[in-house]
């Protein structure tokens, strides 16, 4: 048996309210779009896909010896995946804290990656998916209305090992383990 798995920044609630309020009167304005859940929003630092059972312990464990100092992550701007004309994903960006982030999912692949959990090990821009088309399609208006959402700024002091089901009305995610950062020296 196994469980889907991705390791992920939540942001904190007053953030994810910010933008719950900013998203809410949108969320009808175009059939084509699929919001995503303001419960499910994350930044992903890597995804496991199907974990079995037996990994999951050794997982956590790498992953709780993952070190790195608490840094501050600022949500500003808007982008689409691939491109702003045939986007099938729009998402709120990262400005700073980017470098950070990148340096922290590099130390979650590694580590999962030592205990035989192997990552996506994709090289990705660090965002936070608003949205999704199920046929590409041009989300430049979209992109001007989420650029309008002022940056939100928080300190990241910590990662969660989240699981998702993938249910008819879409994923579901479940926090299994949440990690704290601090500013011990990494084994890496």
């Amino acid at each position: 048996m196994t469980v889907r798995l991705f390791a992920a920044v939540v942001p904190p609630a007053p953030v994810l309210g910010a933008l719950e309020v900013f998203v809410e009167p949108r969320r009808y304005a175009d059939p084509d779009l699929r919001w995503v859940r303001a419960d499910s929003w994350h930044l992903t630092l890597a995804f496991f896909g199907d974990v079995t059972h037996d990994r999951l312990e050794p997982l956590t464990e790498a992953l709780d010896d993952v070190r790195g100092a608490p840094f501050r992550l600022t949500l500003d701007g808007a982008g689409a995946f691939p491109d702003p004309a045939a986007g099938r994903v729009l998402f709120q960006a990262v400005s700073d804290g980017s470098a950070e982030f990148s340096a922290l999912s590099r130390r979650v692949r590694t580590a999962a990656d030592r205990v035989g959990v192997p990552s996506d090990n994709a090289k990705h821009r660090p965002h936070l998916t608003l949205a999704r088309r199920r046929r590409p399609g041009e989300l430049s208006r979209w992109l001007r209305i989420v650029d309008s959402f002022p940056p939100a700024a928080f300190e990241v002091g910590s990662f969660a090992l989240i699981q998702s089901e993938l249910r008819p009305s879409g994923a579901h995610y479940r926090v299994l383990h949440s990690f704290e950062l601090d500013a011990r020296p990494d084994s890496e």
